[in-house]
């Protein structure tokens, strides 16, 4: 099978999601970088209209949306399957990854994480502590729906790993690295212990930023 080619920035959470989930799958792949500052750029929306990442190609076939491109590797690499036989597990799983996009990073972690680390990281901007302040109510709220549905299970939909948990552990570890994760993460034994797990996952070891930067430079 043809090599697959993932477009993403070192850092993104939701290109590490693709990463991660190729690593669980042991399969080859190839880091096609994006630069910071190019995703308005011609040549980058040619390949994704709305200007983000990731973008992924496999043989000819281009695709965005990472939802979309876990569900496409979880189907055309079906060991280790990565989604539940279960009809409410999947159901579960669904929901998990629709809480990240919408309330994990829209208003939560698009805010408080590039105020603390993107943008102080990559464009020198200090971070405006009323922004922080502003996006701390949603959360909380979202930190804790998250180890609500999470329980007492070791993931998200059980025993085992699923596309959710590679969804969401990249976005939550960041907040690991803020002042704020003292509110949000220690309170809630579950979520700590879960992505404890997660982060001893071969699969996440070899995707974070550094290493995925090591890439970049070596493409």
């Amino acid at each position: 099978m043809a090599d697959f080619i993932v477009h993403s920035l070192p850092g993104s959470p939701f290109g590490r999601a693709v990463l991660a989930t190729l690593e669980e799958k042991g399969a080859a792949y190839r880091l096609a970088p994006v630069a910071p500052g190019t995703l308005r750029s011609p040549q980058h929306l040619a390949l994704h209209p709305f200007g983000r990442v990731p973008v992924f190609e496999h043989d000819g076939f281009r695709l965005y949306e990472t939802q979309a491109i876990l569900r496409y590797l979880d189907r055309v690499l079906p060991e280790p399957a990565l989604t539940p036989s279960d009809v409410r597990r999947m159901a579960r799983m669904d929901q998990v990854m629709n809480v990240n996009d919408w309330y994990l990073f829209q208003g939560v972690a698009n805010v408080i994480i590039f105020q603390r680390i993107i943008g102080p990281r990559l464009m020198g901007m200090t971070p405006d502590e009323a922004v922080i302040e502003a996006a701390m109510p949603k959360a909380q709220m979202v930190f804790e729906e998250l180890s609500r549905l999470l329980g007492d299970a070791p993931y998200f939909t059980g025993e085992e790993v699923s596309l959710a948990d590679l969804m969401v552990a990249p976005g939550v570890e960041f907040f690991t690295m803020t002042p704020e994760w003292a509110v949000l993460g220690p309170p809630r034994a579950n979520l700590v212990a879960w992505l404890a797990r997660m982060q001893a996952r071969p699969s996440m070891q070899a995707t974070t930023w550094e290493r995925v930067s090591e890439l970049a430079k070596a493409a």
